[in-house]
């Protein structure tokens, strides 16, 4: 069977008797070469186990069990699940969990199903909850690394460099955890239904230690939320408005100054290495 052929997806989907469901934001491929050039770019190989979020009706799954030693893939549709069953037939290392991403233990989930591999993710990634489980991802701290499709939106806030209109709390996040690559975008007409969005396919390579030393990582979060709260006001006045019971303006001022920065400048002009340096000054004065 096609997995990507759109005839063969109608045909498989009327037999099952499937119905898409808009708040799962199911889309399906309907270009192979997308499934393959994403299961190549993950990291697939003898070795390595894979984590699935997903999986649809197996296009992804298929390429990823081909290079693999095994694929665990969990999916949330129910209704889907006979119909992995026929798609997966001749995927012996693949295992299919149904459940929720969201409410699982994911280090637990792979050392119980992928043991003695290496780890990594691979998704297409419903739009709906694309931050969640990245974040899920990433804080798992079990992954090699991490390879996505999602809205190219998000993707393009996850990679972006300090300065640009893109970048913000989440590009932070993930670039403290990850060197993260924007590799290539897919269209809306690679899907059934076409979404009304362009995808973007990136992958995270986790890092062993942040970028930057960063001693109290919650005190680096909690600052990196304040500078890009309020995107308009400048930096310092993001900073007083959550430090503002333990420093004065003019302390706040006096620590900015004291790491290169300007007193009117914005969070968003700030790399890791500059917010790591502000966390360590503002901690030394606690």
């Amino acid at each position: 069977m096609e997995l990507c052929n759109l005839e063969e997806i109608k045909t498989l989907l009327r037999r099952h008797g499937f119905h898409f469901s808009k708040s799962m934001g199911q889309n399906f491929l309907i270009e192979a070469w997308v499934p393959a050039k994403t299961a190549e770019a993950s990291g697939a190989a003898p070795g390595v186990g894979v984590l699935e979020i997903g999986p649809g009706i197996g296009p992804l799954t298929v390429e990823l069990a081909a290079l693999a030693d095994k694929v665990v893939a969990v999916e949330l549709d129910q209704s889907l699940l006979p119909v992995l069953r026929e798609t997966l037939i001749d995927c012996d290392n693949v295992e299919i969990i149904s459940g929720d991403i969201l409410k699982l233990e994911i280090r637990s989930l792979c050392e119980g199903s992928l043991p003695g591999l290496t780890w990594v993710a691979c998704a297409n990634l419903p739009y709906n909850i694309t931050t969640p489980v990245i974040t899920a991802l990433i804080q798992a701290g079990c992954f090699s690394s991490i390879t996505v499709m999602i809205q190219r939106e998000v993707a393009l806030r996850i990679c972006a460099a300090p300065g640009t209109a893109d970048y913000g709390s989440f590009s932070v996040f993930c670039q403290y955890h990850a060197d993260c690559h924007l590799l290539y975008d897919v269209a809306p007409d690679c899907f059934y239904p076409a979404p009304k969005v362009i995808s973007s396919v990136i992958r995270m390579d986790l890092r062993d230690s942040p970028p930057a030393e960063v001693k109290n990582p919650e005190l680096f979060f909690q600052i990196v939320r304040a500078s890009f709260a309020q995107r308009r006001k400048t930096l310092l006045n993001g900073l007083h408005a959550v430090f503002g019971s333990s420093y004065s303006k003019d302390e706040l001022g006096e620590i900015l100054e004291g790491c290169g920065l300007s007193k009117s400048i914005r969070g968003e002009r700030l790399g890791i290495p500059e917010f790591a340096q502000l966390a360590k000054k503002i901690e030394k004065r606690q």
